[in-house]
């Protein structure tokens, strides 16, 4: 008795649904060449999730570096203190190491910083609201470039007031007769260099806000923006702990 065989279909097309119908399936590849459009509309490598995350992952490695050399520069901070030279009248080892009485300015800058901190993360926070950037999505509106703002201008100021501050510290410092020369005690060297370089970021960061006020009304797509204030938070956040940590070897560590 001769079998009879039923062709199987090897893909399956997509249809048109119609009324009441099944929602079209994906076709699979069935090798070879071609063009492979819905492989490229259903890969996940290419949408704005992957952008973020690409982005965040650039920006941490910076941070780490950037971490490391302050964990450096505390490590010297603490080698340079038990360091000592050989007195030639006495003719015993002693230190030189003498303790800064910092300014009480330094205060005032760390709450302006951790203010600024929390400004900046609700900055982040607005640009990411699920309801206001699907509005931007469908072309409503910028609720969300709306309620980022404000935070982000003021970061801005906060984290300018932090650098007015720290130069005011500086001056006040100079005054007490430890000014940033080759003259100075290996204490108030380190302070300057510590503070100094940290102030250097932040300036990079003060920076990064602007062009985040920039990029607000340059880019219109979202996305962009949202990447723009996320990487620029990230920073923050990061320079903010690192001067937390910071001010506290400068006031224990002596």
């Amino acid at each position: 008795m001769p079998s009879i065989f039923t062709p199987i279909s090897t893909e399956i097309e997509r249809k048109s649904p119609g009324i009441g119908g099944k929602p079209p399936v994906d076709r699979r590849p069935t090798g070879g060449g071609g063009g492979g459009g819905d492989d490229e509309w259903r890969n996940s490598h290419h949408g704005p999730r992957e952008l973020l995350n690409k982005v965040r992952a650039f920006v941490f490695c910076a941070l780490a570096g950037d971490m490391m050399f302050f964990a450096v520069l505390v490590i010297l901070f603490y080698a340079r203190q038990t360091s000592t030279h050989l007195d030639m009248s006495t003719m015993r080892q002693i230190g030189d190491w003498h303790p800064v009485l910092l300014p009480p300015i330094l205060f005032l800058n760390t709450a302006a910083l951790l203010l600024s901190g929390l400004t900046m993360e609700l900055a982040r926070r607005n640009i990411f609201r699920e309801i206001d950037v699907l509005e931007e999505w469908l072309g409503l509106g910028r609720p969300a470039l709306r309620r980022a703002l404000p935070w982000i201008g003021a970061t801005l100021l906060l984290g300018s007031t932090f650098l007015a501050g720290q130069v005011m510290a500086w001056k006040q410092l100079t005054a007490q007769g430890f000014a940033f020369n080759r003259w100075s005690t290996p204490a108030s060297y380190f302070f300057y260099v510590i503070t100094g370089i940290h102030a250097a970021h932040l300036v990079l960061g003060v920076l990064a806000l602007g062009f985040c006020l920039c990029a607000l009304g340059w880019f219109k797509r979202v996305d962009y923006r949202q990447i723009a204030v996320d990487s620029t938070a990230w920073f923050w956040h990061t320079m903010g702990m690192a001067w937390v940590l910071l001010f506290a070897v400068l006031i224990l560590g002596q």
